[in-house]
């Protein structure tokens, strides 16, 4: 591979890849972790200004040569997300990868594999809740694994709802239809998504029909809530991305299942043992769901396969290696 680091644009990454490849190579990297072949750091924010923050999230891939992180400060003006992906054999930079639209890929990717998993074959009625930045990549995600014959889109705001449903039809080629509340739009729905910033639940479990499969994926800070967690009694099968992650940070799961070492945690599955163990939905099942907070192998999978895919066509702006120089240190003063 390249001697020299990459710096890997987000037109690159846009020309590399496309939501199939993104949930393939997603799906290779929980299989991975699955084996012990890859593992997270521990993801971690700090919140400044007053609602905005600074996160960091890694993992690390020794047998695939990578380890990396990616940070970014998200902001009321805005957010430029970046990883750094290095060697894991000597620790010497490999690439650097503007991540705002790798994000996107990976956020919505792990929705698509779980959906491939949890949702009934014949699943093609969709209801997406939400319509901000991560809710056009979550439903081509699932239109990547399902068929869809109808999708039904709410957000409290009437333009946002429509203007979603035009761009639905206009980018991905499906019949999309906006609605006036929650209950219309999972009326009927055998996959639905929530995808928001909502603080209060607004789903509870009498709204959800029989045989659905629900991805919830906006609230991934305590302060934020989707779901009454009362819907958890009905599923059948429960994965979510990083247990650490939940447990700490899912307000829906921490009221439902209680503190970690409660035995109530045992019943759920991380998404990476439902890829390496091929578990399918029952076929009895009521609900299943899949909760994801956003974990550090979901980033590396696609960047390792980017950063290869970069080398193999030739995309891709070298830069020089760092150079290492050791810091000036100064005078001592002496104290009295």
């Amino acid at each position: 591979m390249s001697s020299k680091p990459l710096w890997i644009t987000e037109a690159d990454v846009v020309a590399m890849m496309d939501m199939g490849e993104a949930i393939e190579a997603l799906g290779a990297g929980l299989e991975r972790e699955f084996r012990g072949q890859a593992r997270n750091m521990v993801k971690t924010h700090v919140t400044f200004g007053g609602h905005d923050t600074l996160h960091a999230v890694g993992a690390v891939f020794p047998e695939d040569g990578f380890v990396g992180t990616k940070t970014w400060a998200h902001t009321e003006g805005g957010a430029t997300p970046l990883l750094i992906l290095l060697d894991s054999h000597n620790g010497s930079l490999k690439a650097v990868i503007e991540a705002f639209a790798m994000g996107q890929l990976r956020t919505a990717a792990i929705s698509g594999v779980a959906t491939r998993y949890l949702a009934r074959p014949d699943a093609s009625r969709m209801a997406i809740i939400g319509t901000g930045k991560q809710a056009m990549p979550q439903l081509a995600a699932v239109a990547a694994v399902r068929r869809l014959e109808q999708v039904k889109v709410f957000s409290p705001n009437p333009k946002h709802r429509e203007d979603f449903a035009r761009r639905a039809h206009d980018e991905l080629g499906l019949d999309a239809i906006a609605v006036d509340s929650v209950a219309a739009a999972v009326d009927g729905a055998d996959l639905i998504t929530l995808v928001t910033r909502a603080r209060e639940p607004f789903l509870d479990a009498a709204m959800v029909t029989r045989g659905a499969h629900l991805n919830a994926v906006g609230a991934i800070v305590p302060e934020r809530i989707e779901f009454a967690p009362s819907l958890l009694k009905r599923c059948a099968m429960v994965a979510i991305d990083n247990l650490s992650q939940v447990q700490e940070l899912s307000a829906e799961f921490r009221e439902f299942y209680g503190p970690p070492a409660s035995e109530a945690w045992a019943s759920v599955m991380p998404l990476s043992r439902v890829v390496g163990e091929d578990r399918r939905r029952p076929e009895a099942a009521d609900l299943t769901l899949f909760k994801a907070m956003g974990m550090g192998i979901s980033d590396l999978s696609l960047a390792i396969e980017l950063y290869r895919r970069a080398i193999d066509r030739g995309l891709g702006r070298p830069f020089p290696h760092p150079e290492k120089v050791k810091p000036r240190l100064g005078k001592t003063s002496a104290r009295s």
